[in-house]
């Protein structure tokens, strides 16, 4: 599934990934600076996953840990630091929590520093934050 905005689309496709983007991102993180590529390649095979992008240019990823029936972990979230401050994370996290596959089911998700941020999407609580299920 596609997003677009102006210059700037979402995706859910795997093979759209650039997993140097996504490592590169990550290590400049407090919670994935020390995991490998392959690990990083291991987490999206087993998620699902999504890339912000800038035309061709992987700009942000972020993954979801998820039965799509009741229960949704929102892991990684992360965008390149050039391309903050514009709204761009907003756009990418309401695309994912959106996302027809698991839009009704209960989020979560681990947060040290980012609390006033994920509280505008519903999320509540402090370290293990959660949104509740939405239903059909």
């Amino acid at each position: 599934m596609d997003w677009e905005n102006e210059d700037f689309m979402v995706s859910d496709n795997k093979d759209l990934i650039n997993l140097e983007s996504v490592a590169h991102m990550l290590s400049s993180t407090y919670w994935a600076s020390n995991r490998t590529k392959a690990t990083i390649e291991k987490s999206i095979n087993h998620s699902l996953a999504f890339g912000l992008y800038h035309f061709d240019k992987q700009i942000g990823f972020a993954r979801v840990v998820t039965d799509k029936t009741v229960f949704s972990w929102v892991l990684d979230v992360v965008i390149n630091e050039n391309y903050r401050g514009k709204g761009l994370g907003e756009w990418f996290m309401n695309c994912i929590i959106e996302h027809p596959e698991i839009k009704y089911t209960a989020f979560a998700l681990a947060t040290s520093d980012a609390h006033d941020f994920y509280k505008k999407f519903n999320f509540r609580n402090n370290k293990c934050m959660t949104k509740p299920l939405l239903t059909e």
